[in-house]
Parts: structure tokens; C-alpha cells; sequence
């Protein structure tokens, strides 16, 4: 409820506001890709077919809960106008997808399979900001 001046000098670093807003996905209690998702959004992004692959994922967004979808179809739009200017912020579908993709995505007990899940992880952010209209159209 705090007022905030973003004209104020100590938001023109983008990456204070970026670091803020990976901090408060990172500190809910549950990833806004709830817990219980995690196995089944890794086993969709690993089906072969693309339009498949897009159509189990979507499916999967549309069974979370209600506040979750929400605040992820606004905050994937706001990532995908980021990618959309690329060449000037030289952040893509990609990039984005390994920032955020630990952050909002993560299971509730880490396994030796640390690396296998960043990689499944980055690869979900990825395909979600690449198919948006697909998925949350």
C-alpha cells in the first residue's frame, strides 16, 4: 500500500526493479507454479510434438488456481513485450525464460536432478512467452 515514486532515481537501475520482482515470486509461500504442478508442466515440456506440447501446457495453466493464472498471464504478457524489444534490452524468449524460469517454477523438494529441472524449468518460461496468444488466448 506504500506510495512509490518511479520517477525517484533509485529505480532508473532496471535491475533493482528486476531484482525486486524475482524476490517477490521467489518469497511466496508456493511458486506461482504451485508444487503440485511441477512434475506434470516437466512431463508436458517434454513431449515432442510442439502443438501438442503447447496444448498440454496450456491445459495445465488453465487448471491452476484462479489467482495464480491471473497474476501469470499478466506477468508472461509484461515478459513478452520485454522479449518483443530484444534488440535493445537483449533480453529474449530464452534469456527470460533462465531468469525467471528458477524463480516461478521450482519443485518442492530439490533432487539430485537440480540441472535437469533448470533446464526443464527455462525451457517452460521459454515456450510459454513464445506461445502466449496460444496459451492464455
Amino acid at each position: 500500500e506504500e506510495k512509490l515514486n518511479l520517477d525517484d532515481s533509485q529505480w532508473e537501475d532496471i535491475h533493482v526493479v528486476t531484482g525486486a520482482l524475482k524476490m517477490f515470486f521467489r518469497e511466496l509461500p508456493e511458486p506461482l507454479f504451485p508444487y503440485c504442478f511441477f512434475e506434470q508442466f516437466v512431463e508436458a515440456i517434454k513431449i515432442p510434438d510442439n502443438a501438442t506440447r503447447i496444448k498440454s501446457i496450456r491445459n495445465l495453466v488453465k487448471k491452476l488456481p484462479r489467482p495464480n493464472y491471473d497474476t501469470m498471464k499478466i506477468l508472461f504478457e509484461h515478459l513478452q513485450k520485454i522479449a518483443a524489444k530484444e534488440s535493445v534490452n537483449l533480453m529474449s524468449t530464452q534469456s527470460l525464460g533462465i531468469v525467471f524460469g528458477p524463480t516461478l517454477l521450482r519443485p518442492e523438494k530439490e533432487t539430485g536432478n537440480m540441472a535437469v529441472h533448470m533446464l526443464y524449468q527455462n525451457q517452460i518460461v521459454e515456450l510459454m512467452l513464445s506461445e502466449y496468444s496460444k496459451i492464455f488466448g
